[in-house]
């Protein structure tokens, strides 16, 4: 059942189709007993993180700050990608986050049209700035 004023999904393809149409998918991960069971288990989490990254499966991932930018809730975020959102649940669900109860999470599927990725590279001092 589409919400009220939607767009399907079809229509937006053909809107922009000489765009990059790259479908991902954003796992939105929620503390559910507050910030204590989430810093308990943030070192297992974040080695399935760059589990994820080795195998190509991690987009991008991170925390989300407050409003002021000042405090982390223990919310966060983790693009990922996956041939499904069916495959995006499965791997939220193996996130040691959510198989201990510390985090919730949703799942969107996210199609990227726009944007710019920019690095420079310093071959003399071997370093580099994503710009």
């Amino acid at each position: 059942m589409s919400a009220p004023h939607a767009v399907p999904v079809a229509e937006v393809k053909a809107a922009s189709k000489a765009m990059l149409q790259k479908q991902l998918y954003a796992i939105m991960t929620s503390p559910t007993d507050g910030i204590g069971p989430v810093l308990a288990n943030l070192e297992e989490h974040l080695t399935f993180q760059m589990s994820l990254e080795r195998d190509g499966v991690l987009f991008a991932a991170g925390p989300l700050w407050s409003d002021d930018e000042q405090s982390w809730t223990g919310e966060g975020m983790v693009v990922v990608r996956a041939k499904s959102r069916e495959e995006a649940i499965e791997i939220a669900d193996r996130d040691p986050m959510h198989r201990c109860g510390a985090r919730s999470f949703v799942v969107r599927p996210w199609m990227i049209n726009e944007g710019r990725v920019s690095l420079r590279l310093d071959y003399s001092t071997q370093t580099f700035e994503i710009v």
